[in-house]
């Protein structure tokens, strides 16, 4: 498939996505992004694993401003949101793979559980 192909693939699918698709979509893009910036760490491109580390962020910052403050539990998803933006802060300062894989643990989690979710709505 060539890039043009590819591009409007891509952008059709994010269209055409329903809410919960383009969550999982957020989902899976931080923890490519985290992916992309542990190798960029191990092969000591600083400004790779910068790009990288800082897509991720923008993604968790989306979670946290889009987060619907009329039900309690938003306080629960803004502290885990809030931990992880964190750990991606200290591994771009610090350039260091440790906090990155604790953020990435965290994101997989998150995304594991949207996906059961979007199962069990699926069920109803």
């Amino acid at each position: 498939m060539n890039q043009n192909r590819m591009s409007d693939y891509q952008r059709n699918a994010i269209l055409t996505a329903t809410p919960a698709e383009l969550t999982l979509m957020l989902y899976e893009g931080a923890i490519k992004f985290c992916n992309l910036a542990k190798m960029a760490i191990e092969k000591k491109d600083i400004q790779k694993a910068h790009e990288n580390i800082k897509r991720a962020q923008d993604i968790i910052t989306e979670f946290r401003v889009t987060l619907d403050r009329k039900y309690p539990v938003w306080e629960d998803f803004e502290r885990v949101y809030d931990y992880i933006y964190r750990k991606l802060v200290e591994a771009n300062i610090h350039k260091d793979l440790e906090p990155l894989e604790e953020a990435l643990k965290y994101i997989r989690e998150m995304r594991d559980t949207w996906k059961e979710v979007m199962k069990l709505a699926r069920m109803k």
